[in-house]
């Protein structure tokens, strides 16, 4: 088989290094880290660039605006905006759009994804945090009353809702089925109060009270918040790839020219080592990343049921959990104290890797979902 990425997939990859090539680490302050002051992490300047080179528009289809290519390019490009902790709602607005594009009406699609692919409008997703890992878990719900829902509950660590236009919020009816719906950042019945993550994200606590949804706004099919689940999934994975190989390279330096006994210490067995698994680690979470990307595009579920995308998912998940958590403690332990000195970078690298972590959920759980689904699913 061919696993080479194809020319259109390799453009927006090329085109992604070009926006961010000159962006500095995390350089949007965090809230949390600058003793309580209220400041927008948005990085504006970056999301005209972005709007500007057509990567927020890839995935959309012609008629939109955008270039019709899939999740591997959206993972591609990902995987370059972590390795500069680049703050921007790339996953949540591109995930959501191509949920809505898959599943949703042609009246929403046309309200929404023009201005999405070019980035006049900002769309994020209530999904627990970013992957939304414990699907059964619906905090709000929706009733149906003539054209129009009823949505009532409280979303928890929703990003970026403080800067986007539309929120998409998962809900489950009275008959248990999900549901998506889209709703303005200002519909009436919906508070946001702030929170915030590992790495000083700011976060939101969407609160609904009442909140009136036109049929039109809501996808009444679960395919939809499954699709956008496991696009939030795969994107975090890439998310974490990228910021792993970051750290890898920001590590692979300092070894270079750090010295000690005259020699630098890269040339110590114990590093090499160290660094060498680490390496083995960073290609364990590309290849099966890729793989689930893949998946998502090409799998119809059909007679086959969720397997062919849900369990290369968590494979990926499994790895992008664990080892983005061993790049980073490795990059610490072989940085010593530059490791933990904040006028140095790698400690934003660290919070954002724990807080990719959290968000992706424990591996053993996945491990566990995995092992359900090839119980359901016997391979032949």
């Amino acid at each position: 088989m061919d696993f080479t990425f194809t020319e259109e997939q390799q453009a927006a990859v090329e085109a992604a290094k070009a926006v961010f090539a000159d962006v500095a680490p995390d350089s949007v302050p965090s809230p949390a880290l600058t003793r309580g002051a209220v400041a927008d992490a948005f990085d504006r300047p970056l999301w005209a660039k972005l709007a500007g080179s057509g990567l927020l528009s890839l995935a959309l289809a012609e008629e939109y605006g955008g270039a019709g290519l899939d999740t591997i390019a959206l993972c591609l490009v990902l995987r370059e905006a972590a390795k500069v902790l680049a703050r921007v709602p790339l996953l949540e607005h591109c995930a959501t759009a191509m949920a809505v594009q898959a599943h949703g009406g042609p009246e929403l699609a046309a309200a929404l994804l023009p201005g999405a692919g070019r980035g006049t409008l900002v769309l994020t997703a209530a999904a627990h945090g970013r992957t939304g890992h414990d699907p059964a878990e619906l905090a709000v719900t929706a009733r149906r009353d003539g054209t129009q829902w009823t949505l009532d509950g409280v979303q928890t660590s929703v990003p970026w809702a403080h800067s986007a236009d539309w929120i998409a919020v998962p809900a489950h009816t009275g008959e248990g089925e999900a549901v998506l719906a889209l709703i303005p950042r200002t519909a009436e019945g919906l508070t946001l109060a702030d929170q915030y993550s590992t790495s000083g994200e700011r976060l939101a606590e969407l609160a609904l009270d009442g909140v009136r949804v036109p049929a039109t706004h809501l996808i009444d099919n679960p395919a939809a918040w499954d699709r956008l689940r496991q696009l939030l999934a795969t994107g975090t994975c890439a998310l974490a790839l990228g910021l792993g190989t970051g750290v890898l390279t920001m590590t692979s330096q300092y070894t270079s020219k750090r010295e000690q006994f005259g020699f630098p210490v890269a040339t110590f067995q114990a590093v090499a080592v160290q660094a060498a698994d680490r390496y083995i680690d960073l290609r364990a979470m590309e290849v099966t990343l890729w793989q689930a990307a893949w998946r998502l595009d090409a799998a119809t579920g059909g007679a086959g049921g969720p397997l062919p995308s849900a369990g290369d998912v968590a494979v990926a998940k499994i790895w992008a959990s664990e080892g983005v958590r061993r790049v980073v403690q490795t990059a610490q332990h072989l940085h010593g104290g530059f490791g933990a000195d904040t006028d140095y970078p790698l400690h934003r690298y660290h919070a954002w890797a724990k807080q990719l972590e959290l968000q992706l959920g424990p591996a053993a759980a996945h491990e566990e979902a995995l092992g359900d689904l090839l119980a359901a699913h016997p391979l032949s």
